[in-house]
């Protein structure tokens, strides 16, 4: 581990404010990852000191959230520094909250000077934990300090030693308080591998369905680092047992106990595939990827029948794409990663037929967009199913061994030579456009002159 940009600029931070009297630590998610021995993606720091102090205190600062306590400090621009933005860091208000009547944010805030009183309206124990880093800013180089400088008010130390999700004081207070927090307890238990403590689990199984009250756009980004964070099945496995999951993709939900034929998939039900899928995410995989093995296969459940000779679903890439459609509508995914999510439900079946595609259709294959996200899928598909590998190694050494001009040649042909060889435009055109290229990538044709006789041939003029 080293020393950060921001982690300096955090620690001059503190010193300032505890030079001017004011209590001053890291708190949150930054001291939980320090003690995890994992680089924090940011640093918090809580203060005594009021936003207009702050605000004053610091040359480049950001009244981001002052109505609750917040504020941003950007570091100082180093006349030698090439950095185009200088670090950041949230500097939080001591306080305690009003009632949260929206569920996101507090009616009012109280300040506060107890550091003690500010981390009980905290999520969880393990994010309650405050580093007085001052007495411990070499724990870089001496980690045995890091631990020594942790004010814990709140158990945070005991439950990250036992690997526990626990919510701070009342579960169902926590939770009513801002419901995101219900999601956000099953990511970070997946993330650390950690259980939810029993009393928060039951509050989080009992409120699910206020998950309700959450922009879909933040359900979405939750669900989103959940699926991109390395540990997607097991955030699955727990969306399912606190009820959260029929909440927010009951379409999911209903992959559960719908069968399938045993000798294309001998590890079960389509709920199995899909988190035998979900296993193989790694960490920081594209996000249309990710949402496409989650719903390759949502078409499954509703076109599920048992016929004379074994289970089908007929239609289900169809009927998956029209829900993966409504699912990006519901969470308002981008156009461009709709377009994505839905091109790999809609080609994830075509593999099978690779082996008997001419090579003009394989290399149409080869030209869908990001192609590689299409192959990866089709490889967890696999994995998930029989582990059968033959389809996927011969296109991806077709598709690696091929080069870009033969995919995506330059056309020997337009609409303009074929005015000039004395057609009238016509509709029909497109066909004969088509005709030529479908020839040049079976390498049959090769120049604009064998393009003009193919034409000749299967256009004649009358």
């Amino acid at each position: 581990m080293h020393t950060s940009p921001q982690f300096a600029s955090a620690l001059h931070i503190l010193k300032t404010l505890r030079v001017a009297g004011f209590d001053a630590y890291l708190a949150g998610g930054c001291v939980r990852d320090l003690l995890l021995g994992r680089e924090p993606a940011d640093y918090d720091v809580a203060t005594s000191a009021t936003p207009n102090v702050v605000l004053d205190m610091f040359p480049r600062t950001f009244a981001v959230g002052a109505h609750f306590g917040v504020v941003l400090v950007a570091a100082e621009p180093e006349k030698s520094s090439k950095e185009s933005a200088p670090p950041q860091v949230e500097v939080a208000t001591f306080r305690s909250d009003g009632i949260y009547s929206d569920g996101r944010h507090p009616d009012e805030v109280r300040y506060t000077l107890s550091a003690a009183e500010d981390v009980q309206r905290r999520d969880f124990t393990i994010n309650g934990l405050l580093l007085d880093a001052l007495r411990a800013a070499d724990f870089w180089t001496a980690p045995a300090k890091l631990r020594s400088a942790v004010v814990d008010h709140v158990g945070g130390l005991a439950d990250l030693d036992a690997g526990i999700i626990r919510a701070i004081g009342r579960p169902e207070r926590r939770f009513q308080e801002d419901q995101l927090r219900l999601l956000r307890a099953v990511r970070f238990a997946a993330r650390f591998g950690f259980e939810i403590e029993p009393a928060t689990h039951a509050a989080i199984r009992a409120l699910a369905p206020r998950i309700h009250a959450v922009s879909r756009e933040r359900v979405r980004d939750e669900l989103t680092k959940m699926l991109t964070e390395g540990h997607a099945r097991r955030a699955f496995e727990l969306l399912d047992k606190t009820g959260l999951l029929a909440e927010v993709l009951p379409e999911v939900a209903r992959m559960k106990g719908v069968a399938q034929p045993p000798q294309f998939h001998p590890e079960g039900d389509v709920w199995v595939h899909t988190l035998l899928l979900l296993a193989q995410l790694p960490p920081g995989c594209p996000l249309t990827l990710a949402w496409g093995a989650l719903l390759h296969d949502a078409g499954k459940p509703p076109t599920f029948r048992v016929a004379p000779d074994r289970i089908r679903f007929d239609g289900h890439v169809e009927v998956g794409i029209a829900m993966g459609a409504e699912i990006c509508r519901r969470f308002r995914f981008s156009n461009d990663e709709t377009r994505m999510i839905l091109a790999l439900i809609e080609n994830h079946m075509r593999f099978a037929d690779a082996p008997r595609m001419k090579a003009s259709t394989l290399k149409r294959f080869f030209r869908l967009e990001n192609f590689d996200q299409h192959l990866a899928l089709h490889r967890m598909d696999c994995l998930a199913a029989r582990a059968n590998l033959d389809i996927w190694n011969l296109v991806r050494e077709r598709y690696e061994s091929t080069p870009e001009e033969l995919v995506r040649p330059k056309p020997l042909l337009t609409g303009r030579e074929l005015i000039a060889a004395g057609y009238a435009p016509s509709p029909q055109f497109q066909q004969m456009l088509r005709t030529v290229e479908d020839a040049q990538l079976e390498g049959t044709i090769a120049t604009t002159g064998e393009a003009l006789t193919l034409i000749r041939e299967r256009f004649p003029q009358t």
